[in-house]
């Protein structure tokens, strides 16, 4: 096996390779004036490539996995694996208009085509129960960071409440608030456009306790926001975010701590400053159960 890794991923593909004692590779990557790609593998490739990158702002990614996925089979790769613990374009998975593209579809059915393994990390699916009927290959495989998350919170807090923004949340929030013994509660949000969102509590006492929003993605940063809001309100001041991935588009982390959170964390699925949560260990660990 060979990991190839990309320059906007390098560390976390360093330390998947590390955990798997397999070699690595750096992708070439360059761009030219007008936006187009080059791409350059090495010219000797085993029969087992695996591709690792996290496809958060994707338009580019995705086109340069098409180049070097096609690339690696004439090369004589038999069998290619993208590892991407985060999976864009997942969140449309219906035409709510007339003429809507369904991406969610599309671009699963591109990365069917392209590769034989898709490991991925707590998807954003909706109205689909699992990764292989996005992505149509056997080995279409959905993780989750709820195990890595819960350890990382009992390393900080004796005890919190967790709490999830809505009911998508639920079943992953409870998980890790049952793993490691913590109380939790799971708010109710209507979205009313990009960054307008309406929440409701659920009932409970907060005042004066430490609260954690649990959160799969944070893009905005709106929701956390008004949950922040809303908690201060009901008598915390003690509050904290832990989120999987840290898209964080625009002002939305700065807007997350000035609402009044105390402390971002999340996982290295992305990079960015608060990523101190590592998933080497998930990622090789379900890489291994496939080989």
């Amino acid at each position: 096996m060979l990991i190839l890794a990309f320059p906007d991923y390098l560390s976390q593909a360093q330390r998947l390779a590390s955990r798997l004692d397999v070699a690595l590779a750096e992708v070439v990557v360059h761009h030219f004036p007008d936006g187009e790609s080059l791409i350059r593998l090495p010219p000797s490739l085993p029969e087992h490539v695996i591709f690792c990158r996290s496809l958060n702002q994707p338009n580019d990614k995705l086109i340069e996995l098409l180049l070097c996925a096609t690339t690696a089979r004439e090369l004589g790769a038999k069998r290619l694996t993208l590892v991407t613990p985060y999976l864009g374009y997942m969140r449309q998975d219906i035409a709510n208009q007339p003429g809507e593209a369904v991406s969610q579809r599309i671009v699963g059915k591109l990365l069917a085509d392209l590769f034989d393994d898709v490991l991925t990390v707590d998807p954003h699916l909706h109205r689909i129960s699992s990764l292989d009927q996005a992505i149509p290959i056997k080995n279409a495989i959905s993780l989750t960071a709820a195990n890595e998350v819960g350890i990382f919170l009992k390393q900080q807090f004796s005890h919190a409440v967790l709490l999830g923004p809505d009911s998508e949340s639920k079943q992953w929030v409870a998980a890790i608030a049952e793993s490691i013994g913590f109380d939790y509660a799971i708010a109710e949000k209507h979205r009313l456009g990009d960054k307008q969102v309406e929440m409701v509590l659920p009932a409970g006492n907060y005042r004066n306790k430490s609260v954690i929003i649990v959160d799969d993605m944070a893009s905005t940063g709106r929701t956390i926001a008004k949950a922040t809001g809303l908690l201060q309100a009901a008598g915390s001041n003690d509050i904290y975010a832990v989120i999987t991935h840290a898209l964080f588009c625009d002002d939305a982390y700065d807007h997350i701590l000035k609402a009044g959170v105390k402390t971002i964390w999340s996982t290295d699925s992305i990079n960015h400053p608060s990523s101190c949560i590592k998933l080497d260990a998930l990622l090789a660990a379900a890489v291994k159960s496939i080989i």
